[in-house]
């Protein structure tokens, strides 16, 4: 656990049965991936989306209010930023070739508590908050 004094919600029934089609080591990486976004913005919103086969943090459930997205693959799972070619990526951890998104690819669930992690999420979320 990231943080021993905090009480992380646990999943609810939508994202159990969203992870329920990938392996269980996909499934270890979203859920240490919500930890860590649930922990640096413990006030985001968590929304489902099955369709698009991704799990959406904001502070409200509009695109543009979106923080990050996880996005579980059949190996690894992807972190995007939808703001991503605005921030600041000292790592060279973001990748993509959208006009404005980019993504980090996760594939150790040690991976996920690097601090540089935490700090593309804390970047994207004051981003999110200044409209940018």
């Amino acid at each position: 656990m990231k943080n021993e004094n905090k009480s992380i919600p646990v999943p609810g029934s939508d994202l159990n049965a969203f992870l329920a089609s990938y392996a269980p080591e996909v499934q270890a990486l979203v859920l240490g991936l919500r930890e860590l976004i649930l922990d640096v913005v413990p006030t985001a919103i968590e929304q489902v989306d099955r369709p698009g086969k991704l799990i959406g943090y904001g502070f409200k459930p509009t695109y543009k209010d979106t923080i990050c997205v996880i996005m579980p693959l059949k190996s690894a799972v992807n972190l995007g930023f939808p703001r991503g070619t605005e921030m600041t990526d000292p790592e060279g951890w973001l990748t993509g070739t959208g006009k404005r998104a980019r993504h980090v690819r996760i594939t150790t669930l040690q991976e996920t508590d690097l601090p540089g992690l935490r700090s593309l999420i804390e970047a994207s979320a004051i981003l999110t908050q200044k409209g940018v």
